[in-house]
């Protein structure tokens, strides 16, 4: 899960803009690897499960979420009025790009949440329920960055989203995966940069990141969903298989992660943020919170670890280059091809670097 690059280019950022009255409908950003995905899973599979190892812990998870701490928290205020105005160029640009891929990284989680609280919720009550709340909060987070970007004149048709993107089907176990992982880093994501801009709040490009902070403790307790599921599905997390893939999904989502936000820099760079040093504190927390679920995490502090990330970082630039040129398509395949090896040579190193037992890393948890 590596190349090409998803940033969009400055025209497809600012294309038909419009006004925060009579917002423009932008145009998706083209599909890569590196940008949100839409999932689809074995719904009859996820409806039999039977939660009896772990259902003490899962039914408290769901008191949590029927509480709804936030439905209160997403209330925009006067601070956003005239606040798109005072971004330049260039910030704007890279600040709609965040907002886009945020919206549509929220909005795929609420259609695959939606769906299974719909589809398991006659055979599975306790489950489609949590998925019920956890669909509540992915809308509500979606809603709130669409909004946003009304701000800058332009929406995304999420209805357009819907019909239109392709599905990707996974395994429940491979949904526990991704998902579990999507929240957690979620949550380290939002809240560094909550924390960096409450100590710089003359990086505070926008008021949208006065809200991360509440906003995170809801991508927390989605992985604590998927922590308590996984555990109460012990398959997911125990023999050798479970070990193969979840460092497989690891390493996926750190490589993906961190390939995009160095093509995206600027963005950080308007927050006052270095974005692999960003990158690289985020991976840490989040590999270190994985321990307590994940019978094994990366030894991300290996010296050729980051080596090997950013020999995909520059292997990646080489593929947009590639994709920027007037050349035909054969040929700009044939120039793609060494890049592509390299990238899977690279990723097949990172996965078989030995990882650590989690009980080693956290035996205090563990």
């Amino acid at each position: 899960m590596v190349p090409p690059s998803a940033v969009a280019s400055p025209d497809a950022a600012t294309a038909a803009i419009g006004t925060p009255d009579a917002p423009a409908i932008k145009d998706p950003v083209k599909d890569t690897i590196l940008t949100p995905r839409f999932y689809t899973t074995d719904f009859e599979a996820m409806a039999a499960m039977d939660l009896r190892p772990n259902e003490q812990e899962l039914e408290a998870i769901c008191e949590e979420f029927r509480k709804d701490y936030n439905r209160h928290h997403f209330v925009r205020n006067d601070e956003f009025e005239g606040a798109a105005d005072k971004l330049d160029p260039d910030t704007r640009r890279v600040f709609i790009e965040f907002l886009e891929q945020s919206c549509t990284s929220e909005f795929s989680g609420f259609l695959l949440y939606k769906e299974l609280s719909r589809r398991i919720k006659d055979k599975n009550p306790l489950l489609a329920e949590c998925f019920a709340h956890m669909a509540r909060d992915e809308a509500r987070h979606a809603g709130f960055l669409n909004k946003a970007m009304s701000d800058f004149g332009l929406q995304l048709d999420l209805g357009f989203l819907t019909a239109s993107k392709a599905y990707t089907f996974f395994k429940p176990a491979y949904i526990f995966y991704a998902t579990y992982l999507s929240e957690k880093i979620g949550y380290w994501r939002y809240i560094a940069i909550f924390r960096h801009l409450e100590k710089n709040p003359d990086s505070k490009i926008f008021p949208i990141f006065n809200f991360f902070e509440n906003w995170c403790q809801d991508e927390n307790r989605h992985g604590d969903f998927f922590d308590a599921l996984m555990k109460a599905q012990p398959s997911t997390v125990r023999g050798f298989k479970a070990r193969l893939w979840c460092r497989f999904f690891l390493l996926a989502v750190f490589a993906t992660m961190y390939v995009r936000d160095v093509a995206r820099k600027e963005f950080y760079e308007a927050l006052g943020l270095d974005a692999r040093d960003y990158d690289k504190y985020v991976i840490a927390k989040t590999n270190e919170t994985s321990a307590r679920v994940f019978p094994v995490v990366l030894n991300v502090d290996h010296p050729k670890f980051y080596t090997r990330l950013e020999r995909l970082v520059r292997n990646n630039t080489e593929l947009s280059k590639a994709d920027e040129s007037n050349a035909a398509a054969p040929i700009k395949a044939i120039r793609k091809l060494p890049y592509w090896i390299a990238n899977a040579t690279e990723m097949a190193k990172l996965f078989l670097m030995s990882p650590i037992r989690s009980e080693d890393f956290q035996p205090a948890v563990r």
